[in-house]
């Protein structure tokens, strides 16, 4: 399941169908083709109306023949012009998942070995148990420059959390840092790459009506998965492994952002 109905403000256009491969690729074509060669049988691309035939065009040319199924996240759940967050957006897809899924962004490149982590997390899924593929910080900082990382708060073998953490960057010296607190290299971060049994989806549904209820006046407010997660691992509700990716991340957020990635790429 890739969720690709965000604005991209920041970027200031079609994030999720930027063109950074040498062959006219977006991040999700590599996804696409990665998650099909690790054993995943089916797409589900949430998108909005507004771009959907662009989506539509796009997959076509790059992925010719291959079927997959469109979910337009603002035909689901009360209009406005800001979606509703990444909760949201699964919920909407709902009706197409029929099986064990893996939930990602479509402006990120995960790597071809992180979807055969994935597989392997599908493969134990059961009704109260996930999995969050994280990644190593070092391999998901910029050259130059800070950025913000959701650390993975660990509890023995299991997900216990995300901390938010500014000023996650690599010093001139190589010295790895977050928050001013020099780290490990392979601090596990998450890059909202998910495992799910379809049963969460019961559980996700409680969890949108509860903040629909509470914060649904808020212009702005967001029903995310990481506070969903969290809020159904405090009560007991769900489990969560935690599963290492050794892939490089890469992914862009504003327009100077591109260049770098294609050399990343590369």
């Amino acid at each position: 399941m890739i969720m690709a109905a965000g604005l991209g403000s920041r970027f200031g256009g079609v994030k999720q169908l930027a063109r950074v491969g040498a062959n006219g690729e977006a991040f999700l074509d590599f996804s696409i083709a990665h998650a099909l060669s690790a054993g995943f049988t089916s797409v589900v691309l949430i998108v909005r109306n507004e771009i959907k035939f662009d989506v539509m065009d796009h997959i076509s040319e790059q992925h010719p023949g291959l079927p997959v199924s469109y979910v337009c996240q603002d035909d689901f759940g009360p209009q406005r012009d800001k979606p509703w967050g990444t909760t949201h957006a699964v919920l909407s897809a709902r009706s197409a998942i029929v099986a064990p899924f893996a939930v990602i962004n479509a402006d990120d490149y995960y790597g071809p070995s992180t979807f055969e982590v994935a597989i392997d997390q599908l493969s134990l899924s059961q009704p109260g148990r996930g999995a969050n593929v994280a990644f190593e910080l070092g391999k998901t900082v910029p050259p130059r420059g800070s950025v913000t990382r959701a650390v993975v708060q660990i509890d023995g073998d299991y997900f216990s959390g995300l901390v938010e953490t500014d000023g996650c960057e690599r010093l001139a010296d190589g010295t790895l840092v977050a928050g001013d607190v020099a780290v490990p290299e392979d601090t596990p971060v998450s890059m909202n790459f998910w495992c799910f049994d379809p049963s969460v989806l019961t559980q996700f549904q409680t969890e949108w009506e509860a903040f629909l209820d509470s914060r649904g006046d808020e212009p702005k407010s967001e029903c995310g998965l990481p506070t969903t997660v969290n809020d159904l691992i405090a009560r007991g509700e769900l489990k969560l492994a935690v599963a290492r990716s050794s892939e490089t991340w890469i992914g862009i957020t504003n327009p100077e952002d591109l260049d770098l990635a294609r050399q990343a790429l590369q």
